[in-house]
C-alpha cells in the first residue's frame, strides 16, 4: 500500500504526539527522542513529527511511502523521463530506518521523497538528505 507522508517540525514532541494521537485515534508506530511517526490507516497517511528540525508548525518535507525498492526505481525513471531533477539514496539511514529513496523538489522548493523502508535503525541520520537533485 502506498501512502502520502507529511513531516512536520514541532516545538514539543510530547504535546505533538498527544495531539495527533487524539486527532487520528492511533498511537505512534515509532517513537524516539525528538521523533515520532504515525501509520494512520484512515486516511492513509504517514505522519512524521520532528522536534527542533525547523520553525515549529512548519513543513519539514513531504513524501510517498511505497512497498518496494522496485517502485522507488520506477518512480526515479518516470520522474527523470518527465524532465525532473532527481537525487537517489540507497540504503540510507533516515528517520530511524534504513531506506531506498528518490528526492525531487517542487517549483517552490519543498522537498518530496518517494521511499521504501528496508529495516529499522537505532538512530537518525544528521541530514534530511545527503544528495542534491542533478
Amino acid at each position: 500500500m502506498s501512502r502520502v507522508q507529511l513531516a512536520l517540525n514541532v516545538a514539543d514532541i510530547d504535546s505533538a504526539v498527544d495531539f495527533y494521537t487524539k486527532l487520528f485515534g492511533t498511537e505512534p508506530a515509532k517513537r524516539r527522542p525528538g521523533y515520532a511517526n504515525f501509520g494512520v490507516a484512515e486516511p492513509p497517511l504517514k505522519l512524521v513529527l520532528i522536534e527542533g528540525g525547523g520553525d515549529p508548525g512548519t513543513l519539514n518535507h513531504l513524501g510517498v511511502e511505497v512497498p518496494t525498492t522496485d517502485e522507488v526505481t520506477a518512480a526515479t525513471s518516470r520522474l527523470s523521463a518527465d524532465g525532473l531533477a532527481t537525487a537517489t539514496e540507497d540504503q540510507v539511514s533516515c528517520c530511524f530506518a534504513v531506506q531506498d529513496k528518490v528526492w525531487v523538489d517542487a517549483p517552490d522548493g519543498e522537498p518530496w521523497e518517494i521511499y521504501t523502508v528496508l529495516a529499522d535503525a537505532e538512530h537518525a541520520a544528521g541530514e534530511l538528505r545527503s544528495v542534491e537533485p542533478d
